[in-house]
């Protein structure tokens, strides 16, 4: 079985000890995610499309974002729905494992960024203090959390490390354009245990990516912390067209 199955495996068997009230794709009754929804996040993690953000790293996803991966990373996200944590998590999961062990990106896992140096480092992008406070965790570092603890499962040393800040307040992302997304992000994270990533492989990680504006920014910081930063991986990914707006403010709440 591969990476990818064995994480949906490990979380459908949380996930069937208390179900929810409505599937959170489609709100048909009966399982967090019905069979029919579970299929948009069901695939091996690959390459996003490259984002027009300088310095974003090469982005990994498990789905695109938009019908029942939209839906349901919107429920768990400010509809208060935990209990898609888990399948969230094992997407994120499976598009980290794909970042991992693509040849191209050369991680060396059994080597200098193996067990000597305690593994890779999977740095969530902060939640905004508002929203931190409004949902009552930072969603996006739990998420980190639970896929860190299912890569180390399958075999895969890595671990969550929530270092990074929020620097100053920014505007509301909605409606933003790269451009001006970039300009909204710069200078708005700071790292809080520098000591920890220096000289590090870092992957930042994320619930959702659309301009990659959000996700270079992160890199940038760690990088001048020391850190390498290879790639990143999100649950999904915004399909853009050529010249078009952002309609979702994924990323930086």
């Amino acid at each position: 079985m591969s990476v990818a199955g064995l994480l949906r495996e490990g979380w459908a068997g949380l996930a069937a000890a208390v179900l929810p009230l409505e599937c959170g794709g489609c709100r048909e009754p009966g399982a967090a995610l019905c069979r029919r929804c579970a299929v948009a996040l069901d695939g091996p993690g690959h390459p996003a499309a490259p984002p027009p953000a300088p310095g974003c790293p090469p982005v990994w996803v498990a789905a695109d974002y938009a019908g029942a991966t939209r839906s349901a990373v919107v429920a768990w996200k400010d509809r208060g729905r935990h209990d898609l944590a888990g399948p969230l998590a094992a997407a994120l999961g499976a598009a980290t494992a794909a970042a991992l062990l693509d040849p191209d990106l050369g991680v060396d896992l059994g080597g200098d960024l193996g067990p000597r140096q305690g593994g890779v480092l999977l740095v969530p992008v902060p939640s905004g203090r508002r929203a931190v406070r409004r949902r009552g965790e930072d969603v996006v570092a739990d998420l980190a959390r639970r896929a860190a603890a299912a890569l180390r499962g399958v075999g895969l040393d890595v671990a969550a490390a929530p270092v990074l800040r929020p620097a100053r307040r920014v505007r509301d992302q909605a409606g933003l354009g790269a451009a001006d997304r970039a300009a909204n992000l710069a200078g708005a994270f700071r790292t809080a245990r520098t000591a920890r990533v220096a000289g590090r492989c870092c992957l930042v990680v994320d619930d959702v990516v659309t301009t990659g504006s959000t996700v270079a920014e992160a890199a940038r910081v760690l990088r001048s912390a020391g850190a390498s930063v290879p790639a990143a991986a999100a649950v999904a990914a915004t399909r853009r067209r050529r010249g078009s707006r952002v309609s979702d403010p994924a990323g930086l709440d």
